[in-house]
């Protein structure tokens, strides 16, 4: 008697077709507004500035799984804001790599929200990208998720152990070959990929800024697409998750570019998250098996299933955790800076 065929690890879209379609014109609107009216104006924001519009894109984030929940029921709301969080937290660790590239290529803070503009709508392109490449190849082979799992668990590792040469920005191979080919000028020149100098057409470093951050956004893509799978199926919810992580990034990177360096303990947390969700794939994987040489290509009865809510909870309790830790320790080494400062004036006094 033939074995009845493996469950497909990929569920339809739950929301309405009408509420897909209203998601997507609004935040493309969201989008363009973000990036290309407020992000095209070239000034350093303030403090005020940024913090406002955080809020206001974490407040529709929360308002989005709410309207899930209502359209579509508790399961794809509690999808979205797990997706959600650990993309927005990916988000922040990517943070890190922009500045280092800013700082590295010197790009002048007035066009800094330029370049963030563009990085953004490349990431959202990639990773657009990606969802579907990686939506068509778990609907087909549900053994993908074994390489996905195992994948952020070595991510995960990698975030703890760490390199020596981490925080260092280096060139990939691309634009180490572009630099021999074409002329690139030393100075940027407004917000012009090319200048000209002496009768003679240059690159300005404007278009290897673009490439730095257009080919490590395609690694981010890599950790970001196969974590959201382990958390929902759902192409729809993979892809807001996604978008409102990326609303507003502009923003947090002005309001945490000082700050980066000080939240010691966000690795740790996201390590924790990516490798639960690494497990978390490898058990679904095995709990739908169809691999010849694994159980006799059967589903393993032993795999148990872990709710969405838990989840959630690992991922809300690791992030806040770490954020939680990365406060306490700088609060510490800043009292311990000033006391060290009172000494000091003492013994000149």
């Amino acid at each position: 008697m033939p074995s009845p065929p493996a469950r497909t690890m990929v569920s339809m879209a739950e929301t309405p077709l009408a509420f897909e379609i209203a998601t997507f014109v609004v935040l493309a609107l969201f989008f363009v507004v973000d990036l290309f009216i407020i992000g095209r104006k070239p000034h350093v924001p303030s403090t005020k500035e940024c913090v406002r519009h955080i809020a206001f894109f974490i407040v529709m984030a929360l308002i989005f799984g709410g309207l899930i929940w209502a359209f579509a029921g508790s399961k794809p709301a509690i999808e979205f804001y797990s997706g959600w969080l650990t993309e927005y937290s990916l988000s922040i660790d990517n943070l890190f790599v922009f500045v280092i590239i800013m700082s590295n290529f010197a790009v002048p803070k007035q066009i800094q929200k330029y370049v963030l503009s563009v990085g953004i709508t490349f990431a959202l392109i990639f990773r657009g990208v990606f969802i579907l490449i990686g939506s068509a190849l778990i609907s087909r082979f549900t053994w993908v998720f074994f390489i996905f799992g195992a994948f952020l668990i070595y991510t995960a590792i990698k975030l703890v152990v760490g390199d020596d040469d981490d925080d260092e920005y280096k060139e990939n191979g691309v634009i180490r070959m572009l630099r021999k080919v074409v002329r690139i000028s030393d100075e940027y020149d407004g917000e012009k990929l090319r200048t000209t100098r002496d009768g003679v057409r240059y690159w300005t470093p404007m278009m290897i800024v673009f490439l730095a951050i257009g080919t490590t956004d395609v690694m981010f893509a890599f950790d970001s697409i196969p974590a959201i799978f382990g958390l929902t199926k759902d192409p729809f919810i993979v892809f807001t998750s996604n978008v409102f992580a990326l609303l507003g990034l502009q923003q947090l990177y002005f309001l945490l570019g000082a700050l980066l360096d000080k939240l010691v303990y966000l690795p740790a947390g996201l390590s924790v998250v990516l490798g639960f969700i690494g497990v978390k794939l490898v058990l679904e994987a095995l709990h739908e098996n169809s691999l010849p040489f694994i159980n006799g290509g059967q589903p393993v009865a032993w795999a148990p299933e872990i709710p969405t809510w838990v989840s959630l909870a690992v991922i809300v309790v690791a992030i806040g955790g770490a954020a939680l830790l990365s406060v306490m320790k700088m609060r510490q080494l800043d009292a311990a800076s000033k006391g060290a400062k009172e000494v000091k004036g003492a013994k000149e006094a």
